[in-house]
This record gives structure tokens, sequence and C-alpha cells, in this order.
């Protein structure tokens, strides 16, 4: 690990020098005798990095992280720099279709044995596609985690991927493709992404066209396996109940031969990732037999590493959530929260924060009857304004309250822990400690909250997407000019 000093230099790349940085840096000024010194370094080390996260690397290029705790559980599993932005309409949906048919069996495993084996091992084994991520992991009991490695290389290097196994999940996936179709909140995500990035891979849903589903093949999921299952896109991570070096030991053995082909023809650089450009619009898709209309609003923001991203954190939570299953009304604190309340054709809004390796998407999800929404749609817009240029130290302060406690709320059991080490490998190359992380959001002040939100929200063109009884949500240009106040 490295030290300190280094670490949190390093997160330069995330934001600006903190408090604490800042201090450290101070701190070289003053002469101390060496063990002293050796000491006090060590000292800041472990109290910044409890539990730490140990990364190693394996000679093929696969990532390993670690945090041990001690529990008699742990979870492990695989973080993979892969998903449906890697996609080409014509595949489009494959990453999907390879998670459901990792499962379907193996060269030593049938699907049932598969089943039995996990089951008696009274573990849970799981997997999901996102849009820049493919994700296979494992909760069991400590001394069972080779068995659980023994597994997770089987089915990603071994799938059978039998002819009769792709024909049967083609119907598995059309049937889930309706269920989703039947969650408004899924629905209008792919809507907005679709407007917000027109025409390239984030626009796409990660289910991909039914008519791709229908038609592809084999040879498409073998295509997908060999160009983008490469070991430098793997991350190996455990949490609870793991050492590092038995998790690498196993990774050694159970991932050495990863991603070796004779096919010299995928043998290439597939690190490139193609720029998605955020285009804004809108889609609506009207139905007035709907009891209820469904909103998403959204401007673009920044990736991972974009040191403005915790500003917009802050501001997210300054904006907060409400639905009608909350206590309050005009007592509420949030300003947004308030106005929805005192109106009885509301019935929620969440605010949302969606980073990219190089872009994002900051704004809002709100329910409400059809007839009052462009009142609704005015609330989000004026506060988003409002924020802009009004908003308080109070409301800062308590943002940065709420967002350092959901941070820390979130990480409560090894998946989780495991889940962010591995999303934060990917995204930042390491470990953030929430230490860090706090002292980085306490560095924030009123005025850069203001500054960065003037940056991506004040003037600019949103993304929205609507279905239901629409016909009340402004025209395109009415929304657009919401955004700029003629008193700034």
């Amino acid at each position: 690990m490295l030290s300190l000093y280094t670490t949190i230099m390093s997160s330069r790349i995330l934001g600006s020098a903190s408090p604490l940085a800042k201090y450290l840096c101070r701190s070289q000024q003053v002469v101390y005798p060496a063990w002293r010194a050796a000491s006090t370094q060590a000292e800041r080390k472990v109290k910044v990095n409890v539990p730490e996260t140990v990364v190693s690397t394996l000679p093929n290029g696969m990532t390993v992280a670690t945090e041990s705790l001690g529990t008699p559980t742990c979870t492990v599993g695989l973080w993979i720099d892969v998903g449906s932005r890697y996609e080409t309409a014509k595949n489009n949906g494959v990453a999907h279709f390879l998670e459901h048919m990792f499962f379907k069996g193996t060269g030593k495993r049938s699907r049932t044995q598969l089943e039995l084996e996990v089951e008696n091992m009274g573990a849970h084994l799981n997997a999901y596609t996102s849009r820049e991520t493919t994700v296979f992991y494992a909760k069991c009991l400590s001394k069972d985690v080779e068995k659980a490695m023994d597994i997770l290389s089987d089915i990603i290097q071994n799938s059978k991927l039998d002819e009769q196994d792709i024909e049967r999940e083609r119907d598995v996936i059309l049937r889930e493709m309706e269920e989703v179709e039947t969650n408004m909140q899924e629905v209008i995500f792919d809507h907005l992404h679709a407007t917000a990035y027109q025409g390239t891979p984030l626009g796409r849903t990660i289910l991909g066209p039914t008519q791709n589903i229908k038609s592809l093949k084999r040879q498409d999921l073998t295509n997908f396996i060999k160009t983008h299952y490469t070991p430098s896109r793997f991350v190996l991570a455990g949490a609870g109940g793991v050492e590092h070096q038995k998790l690498k030991d196993l990774g050694e053995k159970y991932f050495g031969n990863l991603g070796k082909t004779d096919d010299t023809s995928l043998q290439k650089d597939v690190s490139f990732k193609e720029p998605c450009r955020f285009t804004g619009g809108d889609v609506r898709i009207r139905d007035d037999f709907m009891p209820l209309c469904h909103v998403a609003i959204a401007v673009e923001t920044c990736g991972w590493k974009d040191p403005d991203n915790i500003p917009l954190m802050i501001a997210n939570m300054a904006c907060g959530s409400w639905d009608r299953s909350m206590m309050g009304g005009k007592d509420l604190v949030s300003l947004l929260a308030t106005k929805f309340a005192s109106n009885p054709a509301a019935h929620s809004f969440m605010s949302f924060n969606t980073n990219y390796s190089d872009t994002g998407l900051w704004g809002a999800y709100f329910i409400g009857e059809g007839q009052q929404m462009q009142l609704i749609t005015d609330y989000i817009t004026t506060e988003w304004v409002r924020i802009c240029q009004m908003i308080s130290d109070v409301e800062v302060e308590r943002a940065k309250n709420v967002l350092k406690a959901n941070m820390r709320l979130q990480l409560d059991g090894t998946t989780p822990i495991c889940e962010d080490i591995g999303r934060q490998m990917l995204a930042y190359g390491r470990r953030v400690p929430l230490e860090e992380m706090e002292y980085r959001i306490d560095a924030v002040t009123p005025q850069k909250v203001k500054d960065t939100c003037i940056k991506y929200i004040y003037d600019r063109c949103p993304a929205l997407a609507t279905v239901g009884p629409c016909g009340a949500v402004p025209d395109y240009p009415s929304l657009r000019s919401d955004f700029y106040w003629l008193r700034y």
C-alpha cells in the first residue's frame, strides 16, 4: 500500500488536496527523530486505511483486491470492465445474454450440478450486467472460498454455450424484457439514456432490442468473450473472512490461463471506449389511460474521476427525495420536498447522480398526476436554478452529512464492501478510503457547490423522458428556458 501522504496527494486526480493533505504537507517541515517520524507516518496510514484494502496484480494482468474483516463469511467476485457500452448496434444485448448463459452448465458441471453445489455450500451465486460493467460474485462461508473460486472460474472459462440452451434462454430473456417494460422506472431511464446519448452505445439498452435477442448466435457469444474477457479487464475482489495471499494464490490457480486463445485475429487492443456525445432532447410516450405521469430530467455532468463529481454529489443530496409514504409536510427540511408535499397531485421524486467513465447524468425522476405536471416540473427546474445561485451554508453542511452517512451505511456487509472494492478499482484504479472521501467532502465550500452547479446545470440543455398522460409537461423550448434566470 502507498503511504498516506502519497495516497492523499494522488487523490488530486479526483479532487483538490484535502485539509488533511495540506496538514501532512506542512508536517513535512517539522524535524522529528527518525523513529518518531516513521511511527507517526505508520499511525496515520493505519488510521486512514483500517481495514486495509490490499491490491496485487497477477502475472496475466488480473487485479486482486481484498479487505479482510475476520468474519466467518465472505464475498468474492469478478468485476469486469465490459458491458453494453462495448457492444455494437448489431450485437447489442450480447453481454447480458452471456450473463445468463454462464449459469447453464460447463464442461464438468451441468446446470443442475452447478445449482446443487452452490446450495449444498449454503452459498449465494449472483450476477448482473450494467452499461460499463459485468459482475459475477459468490457469498459463502470463509472455509468455502476455494470452492466458490472454482465455480466462478469454471462458469467464466468453460461454459458450454450449448445451442439448445441458447434457444431456451432467448425465451427467458424475452420474458424478462416484458417484465422490465412493466417497471416504469427502468423504462424511463432507458428512454432517458436513449435521448441523452442519441446514436451512441450509452443510448442503447442493456438487454438489447428484441430482434437482436432472436438472432444472436453462439459465434457472437464466443467472439465477445474472446475479444473482451481479457485478464487486464478483470478485478478479483474479496471482502470478509478472506486473506489476500490466499485469494491471490487461488486467482493464479484458477485464472492463470484466462484470455488465452489461438485466434490471433482477436488478439487486439480493445481498451478503446467509443466516446458517447451528449445530445439532449426529449422523448414523450403519451398514454392518457395511465393514472400517473412518469418524468425524468437530466443534464450532462462528468465521469467518476473528475473532481467536480463530489460537489455534484453534495448538490444531489441537497435536492433529496420524497414520496407520499414520508411523514411531514411544510416542516420538511428539503425545499423541493416541501413543494411536492404541498401538492396533492405530486406523488414522489428522486434525485440521482449517475456516473460513467467519461460522462454522467445528474437529474431527477418524479411522478405526478397528468394535469399538474407543468407545475410539478417547474418545482424541479426552479430548485435546480436556485441551488446554482442561492444554496445556503446550512443546506450544504446538511447535504455533506447526509452524503457521508449514506456512504458508510451502504457498506454494511461483505457483499456491498466487495461491490465497492470492485467498482472503485475499475473506476479509479485504487480503493479510496472512506476517511479520504470524507476529508474531500468536508473541503467543498458552498461557493464551490454553486460554481459547479452553474458549470453543469445553469443555462444547459437537458434531456427529458416522459411516459403517461404527459400533455401538460412543458414543451422542450419552455423547459430549456427554465434553466436560465434573467436576474442572475
